[in-house]
């Protein structure tokens, strides 16, 4: 009696785990609609301030200066080596699988001799070529979703010895900057689905005047796509607006990505470099996005989130990010679970003698894991 009394009692507690164990585990699992996004600026790999600073000179010293300028912008992005940041980046996308990218200054150099028997060969660089391919060395598979064209400068004259470009009138070398912003979707995430990849640029532009030629237009742009994901739809949109600088500009260009582009089927998910510093210390941008969206890095309120400030060679051996502009924005049926930075730490040790780039971008990336209501 004493045997089938244990027994009994035995299989009533087992039942009774059965019946328990939909709710314990489900409490345990992880949420069916998560997914998490990442804005990062990819860094074009100098500043653009030597072009910005010729039309302030006397107009016979412009030629001259803007020769020196691209000579300048091109040897440092160069010197800030991006298929070496590449490399770090994409580490950084193999631990943090993101579901969803979006991406700025995913820059394109297009450095070529003149002539056919030139002994000239400035490097080119493709960012989202070099990224996608590091990407894949890591068995990871992310689709390019949708892709802006923004600015497209060039060709300009290019002098720069250590590449035998050495003549400049007329040009033996010649170098074209391409501007684009970029989603990736992340194919290895189940049951999630995108279509409607579109793009366009703001009617609102800044332009600078070049030396002999046309003004050049910075070409701001966006990029957007929808996506369902366990039932739930949503869009998602990447821009990169305007510097500061410009703020009347990046103003209008705000309220544009508001009119339009931010908005579409199901949740609204805007992922960018909005140059509009969150504490309002720069322009009125942040807030007026923030009037409509809401801020995924408020899930932080004792930590400053500075995401922008590295030095244009990336040789600072200690950080210097001193603002917080890239952003994860959401709006409509979606919360925010957390939110991180990725690449404000170093990727290497500096080497006093001789620096070298040590961080991934001038900017940090944001992360931030998002639920689907």
């Amino acid at each position: 009696m004493r045997a089938r009394t244990t027994i009994r009692g035995l299989l009533v507690a087992l039942l009774g785990l059965t019946l328990m164990a939909p709710w314990g585990g489900g409490a345990q699992a992880a949420p069916e609609r998560d997914l998490t996004f990442m804005s990062y600026n990819l860094y074009l790999g100098s500043s653009l301030d030597p072009a910005l600073e010729v039309p302030s000179l006397p107009p016979p010293q412009q030629p001259a200066a803007f020769v020196a300028a691209v000579a300048t912008i091109y040897g440092t992005a160069v010197f800030t080596d991006f298929p070496t940041r590449a490399e770090a980046v994409a580490d950084i996308i193999a631990d943090e699988e993101p579901d969803v990218i979006g991406m700025q200054e995913v820059t394109k150099w297009i450095a070529q001799a003149t002539a056919a028997d030139s002994t000239a060969n400035p490097p080119s660089y493709d960012f989202l070529e070099i990224l996608m391919a590091a990407l894949a060395a890591r068995g990871l598979d992310y689709e390019v979703a949708a892709v802006t064209q923004n600015a497209n400068i060039g060709p300009a004259p290019l002098f720069s010895p250590q590449f035998d470009c050495v003549a400049v009138a007329p040009a033996d070398c010649v170098v074209t900057l391409q501007d684009r912003d970029v989603i990736l979707v992340n194919a290895d995430t189940p049951a999630l689905h995108w279509d409607n990849p579109q793009s366009g640029t703001y009617d609102a532009q800044q332009s600078i005047p070049l030396p002999g030629g046309p003004a050049a237009s910075f070409g701001r742009g966006w990029v957007t796509i929808d996506a369902k994901y366990r039932g739930r739809r949503f869009h998602v949109a990447n821009t990169h607006l305007e510097v500061s600088g410009f703020p009347e500009v990046q103003e209008a260009q705000a309220q544009e990505f508001l009119d339009g582009p931010a908005e579409g089927p199901g949740a609204d998910i805007a992922l960018g470099d909005f140059n509009s510093a969150a504490d309002g210390s720069t322009t009125s941008s942040y807030a007026l996005l923030t009037d409509r969206f809401r801020d995924a890095w408020a899930v932080n309120p004792q930590d400053p989130g500075y995401s922008s400030g590295q030095n244009q060679t990336l040789t600072n051996p200690t950080s210097t990010l001193d603002q917080r502009i890239d952003l994860v924005l959401v709006h409509g049926a979606v919360g925010t679970v957390e939110a991180h930075l990725v690449g404000d730490d170093p990727f290497r040790e500096q080497t006093p003698q001789q620096p070298r780039p040590i961080w991934p971008s001038d900017h940090a990336g944001v992360v931030s894991t998002l639920r689907l209501r």
